[in-house]
């Protein structure tokens, strides 16, 4: 699907791709919760890194809409959904760098950009989906999923974000994927702590309520 949506955005530039969650309006619910915390992010500072980042949707909307400047990234598995991000910025006209894009696979290589800890805030939107859905074993036979939560972990700073949107997993459950419950979390110089919810349109059905879309936030502590 990526090099279609890059093959389709060349011949139609109104078709910027797919974007997940759209229905759901994901990223301006992302948005108005990273607004509304306090103390409030610097909009000069806080620096962002967009796990899955696809079509680049959720940064533009962080600059646009946002209002923030400060270092942005983008990263995803596929350089076809890099190139149309990229694409996408020169016609935005943002210059050179303003938001930069990169291929990485975060569970096939050793994270590299900016250091251990750099990030303000980390924003996953659905990849966590994908990797969880994944039957493949890491070096140590554990399911790839199961590293996830340390890879994030290495790359927000000390009081930074982790923000997490699915629409495999409930907040409960998100929240025993990556909370820090474990005596090794301590040990490891911090974890995850439950900070709150992005709100969604829920549902009930046979007495017990839902929502097809979770986010949750998280602090690293």
């Amino acid at each position: 699907m990526p090099l279609c949506n890059l093959t389709t955005h060349a011949q139609t530039p109104s078709h910027t791709g797919t974007t997940w969650f759209a229905d759901a309006r994901a990223s301006q619910k992302t948005l108005s919760h990273l607004l509304s915390l306090r103390p409030a992010l610097s909009p000069t500072t806080t620096s962002f890194l967009d796990l899955g980042t696809g079509n680049g949707e959720m940064l533009f909307l962080l600059r646009s809409e946002g209002g923030f400047t400060g270092p942005m990234l983008g990263i995803d598995y596929s350089d076809a959904s890099v190139a149309l991000a990229e694409r996408i910025a020169a016609e935005k006209g943002y210059s050179e760098g303003e938001i930069r894009f990169r291929e990485w696979d975060i569970l096939g290589r050793e994270w590299e950009e900016g250091g251990e800890g750099w990030w303000d805030v980390v924003l996953d939107k659905g990849t966590f989906d994908a990797v969880s859905l994944s039957a493949e074993t890491d070096a140590e036979g554990r399911r790839v999923c199961e590293g996830y939560k340390g890879r994030v972990l290495g790359m927000v700073k000390k009081g930074g974000r982790f923000l997490v949107t699915s629409c495999n997993w409930t907040e409960e459950e998100l929240r025993g994927w990556f909370e820090r419950r474990a005596e090794g979390d301590r040990e490891e110089g911090g974890g995850f702590e439950w900070e709150g919810r992005v709100a969604y349109p829920g549902f009930r059905f046979g007495g017990q309520t839902g929502q097809s879309v979770s986010g949750v936030s998280f602090r690293r502590v």
